[in-house]
């Protein structure tokens, strides 16, 4: 079966009115901001999905399908993309959508301060033809652009220049932090920052509503049991994550099920190369590209799939999963575990005795997070490191990282196009203003970024696929990161309710209907 495809949840129960006044869902990461250009990451970008909107959109099978645009086409020669926008459509406060909102929003989301800036990076201008009339130029011809762009979220121009909110506040705060005017299918009722936020159901929405919903309730839950048993007692009508060994238990209670799939979210390992010390003042070991591959073998990913994962997820190979265009079948391979080939490479690395360093780790992010950091510091004991765990909220560790506050540190990584180009722009490519602007640990090689804009425009197939191949087999020979696994997707749901789960882990709102039957 393939991944990509929807899995949709039907749990049998009483029959409910064909309106329910509240919709109730959990998960442990409270979206950081409200600001859509501000911060790239899927708990902002999954719920930000319900209140803003983009040009295109993803549909319930992954396909692009027609948003605030309705049509698109290449322009001549390759050099971008013309789009017609839709007639008609209004903000959450009565103002009209015009090609003057795209602009805007491409100034905003594309700015220096912005955490998005890479997704156009090609782009040379964007030319307002009329007002619902955009092309957007590019430096060269970029044949998967609108896919790129399928979360880039348009914000109405008057109401950001009002509230003096032009520019995104990335690691600070300004009014499209707490508050939101989108054109989405529902709006912000009200926002208590890891507490509770409120959506209601859009009534000007252009769209055609497929939920049955007059509210939504959002509460981040970082204890999992907590959030298990407020499924199980009917507080919260969905939960994400379940705990994998909970699963079993809330299958068997009559009160919900799991629904299980396969997120393309690879969990990786990221290193500090260009640091000239550790965070304990000690040279850098990080630099040495032997160290990174000693680390590599030194990890037993099959015992944390077994132990910790408890079979839901499957090893990684690369910075994407199989299932992403553009995966590498010539480089499916992942580093043995071998301690003591890893003992043997530190050894000739200058470090027969180990050393000491520091791990960051989210505790509120990715699945069993924590639990596989502290997983990680014991078999990486086991070689002679001396690992300390320091394991923190989301809200504070993106602000660590990007401060060069690590040595090693924990990453997840969905590629917004599902296609294996995606993490080389944001993740290997040298760090600029508009590329690699994840790349925390500061690698750079030349040839990657040689290919990147080539992978970008290249329209054949097996050329592009080649490419990729050297681009995968270069990230793995100087082990950029060490790729652990694929995360699993498993979500709790009461019985009655209907949700749609995406392989990229965001949760639409209007596609939930209440008191569904067998």
């Amino acid at each position: 079966m393939n991944r990509l495809l929807l899995a949709t949840a039907l749990a049998a129960a009483l029959a409910t009115p064909a309106f329910s006044e509240t919709f109730r869902w959990a998960a442990t990461t409270d979206p950081q901001t409200m600001d859509p250009h501000a911060v790239s990451s899927a708990p902002v970008l999954g719920f930000l999905n319900n209140v803003y909107e983009g040009l295109v959109r993803r549909g319930r099978d992954m396909t692009i399908e027609p948003s605030l645009a309705t049509a698109w086409e290449p322009l001549p020669e390759g050099t971008g993309w013309r789009f017609t926008l839709r007639e008609g459509v209004t903000f959450h406060d009565g103002a009209e959508f015009t090609a003057e909102d795209v602009l805007f929003s491409y100034e905003r989301a594309a700015s220096e301060e912005s955490d998005v800036r890479s997704w156009f990076a090609p782009v040379s201008e964007v030319v307002v033809v009329d007002d619902y009339t955009v092309d957007i130029l590019t430096s060269s011809p970029q044949p998967i652009f609108p896919d790129s762009i399928a979360n880039w979220m348009i914000m109405d121009s008057g109401w950001a220049a009002a509230n003096g909110a032009e520019r995104p506040a990335r690691d600070a705060e300004n009014f499209a932090t707490l508050n939101v005017n989108g054109t989405g299918a529902f709006l912000l009722d009200s926002r208590q920052p890891d507490l509770e936020t409120v959506l209601v159901p859009f009534e000007g929405w252009w769209g055609e509503p497929e939920h049955n919903l007059t509210r939504a309730v959002f509460t981040p839950i970082q204890n999992s049991a907590t959030a298990v048993a407020a499924l199980l007692s009917g507080e919260i009508d969905m939960i994400d994550p379940v705990p994998v060994q909970d699963a079993e238990r809330i299958d068997a209670s009559g009160e919900a099920i799991v629904l299980r799939g396969i997120e393309t979210r690879v969990i990786m390992l990221g290193f500090a190369h260009d640091h000239d010390t550790l965070r304990n003042g000690a040279e850098n070991p990080f630099a040495d590209v032997r160290v990174r591959q000693a680390v590599a073998q030194a990890v037993n990913v099959p015992a944390i799939l077994q132990t910790i994962m408890r079979g839901a997820a499957e090893p990684a190979s690369q910075l994407v999963p199989p299932s992403a265009r553009g995966f590498s079948a010539a480089n499916d391979t992942r580093p043995a575990f071998d301690p003591e080939a890893a003992r043997a490479l530190l050894a000739e690395a200058g470090y027969p005795e180990g050393f000491a360093f520091e791990l960051s780790c989210t505790n509120d992010r990715y699945l069993n997070d924590e639990s596989v950091c502290q997983a990680i510091v014991a078999m990486l004991a086991q070689i002679g490191l001396t690992v300390t765990l320091d394991a923190m909220p989301v809200s504070n560790y993106w602000p660590e990282l990007r401060a060069d506050n690590f040595d090693m540190y924990l990453l997840g990584w969905s590629p917004g196009t599902f296609d294996a180009e995606h993490p080389l722009r944001f993740l290997v490519h040298t760090a600029g203003e508009r590329l690699g602007t994840w790349n925390f640990g500061g690698y750079t090689n030349p040839r990657i970024d040689e290919m990147l804009p080539m992978i970008q425009s290249e329209i054949d197939e097996s050329a592009r696929q080649a490419m990729l191949d050297e681009a995968a087999a270069i990230v793995q020979e100087d082990m950029v990161y060490v790729p652990l696994y694929v995360q699993p997707l498993l979500w709790g749901v009461a019985n009655g309710i209907s949700v749609t789960q995406r392989p990229d882990n965001f949760f639409i709102l209007r596609w939930v209907q209440m008191g569904a039957a067998d």
